[in-house]
């Protein structure tokens, strides 16, 4: 898939975790590349837009060591459980060297999932990954990233 395709699910993904949950899940979207060891923001979505990238090293924590797992293939994902403030609370793998990283800067994931209503707005947030992994997300080598 292209970025734009790749957006534009995210955001359908985005409305419809909302509108099942009854508020905001995860108020900060960024589809990052991590190729050639540097991260760089190819789309991003959210609150802190100057300080995403210059904060992504540290607000990863718990996701780090998921993030890095080779074992992870395009549509799949994982939650840091634990995750507060800015501190990311998931990702989906988007594509080789590309990812969805998620997070709510004001709930931990933690508390996003005592909410009964939680398990319903996981479903499009699966959905996703089911469509990605059908169809990665490719960037052409000419494709200018965001720079921070």
């Amino acid at each position: 898939m292209t970025l734009d395709e790749a957006t534009n699910l995210i955001k359908i993904c985005a409305k419809q975790m909302d509108a099942r949950y009854g508020k905001t899940v995860f108020d900060e979207w960024a589809i990052i590349s991590l190729a050639e060891n540097k991260a760089r923001v190819v789309a991003y979505r959210g609150p802190r837009n100057d300080d995403f990238l210059t904060n992504f090293v540290k607000d990863l924590g718990a996701l780090r060591a998921e993030l890095l797992d080779v074992n992870y293939g395009a549509g799949d994902f994982a939650f840091a459980r634990h995750g507060t403030g800015t501190g990311h609370e998931a990702f989906i793998v988007l594509g080789t060297g590309f990812y969805l990283i998620c997070n709510n800067t004001r709930e931990s994931m933690d508390a996003i999932a005592k909410e009964p209503r939680w398990l319903e707005a996981q479903i499009p947030f699966a959905e996703l990954g089911d469509r990605v992994r059908m169809n990665p997300l490719v960037i052409s080598s000419d494709t200018q990233f965001l720079k921070k």
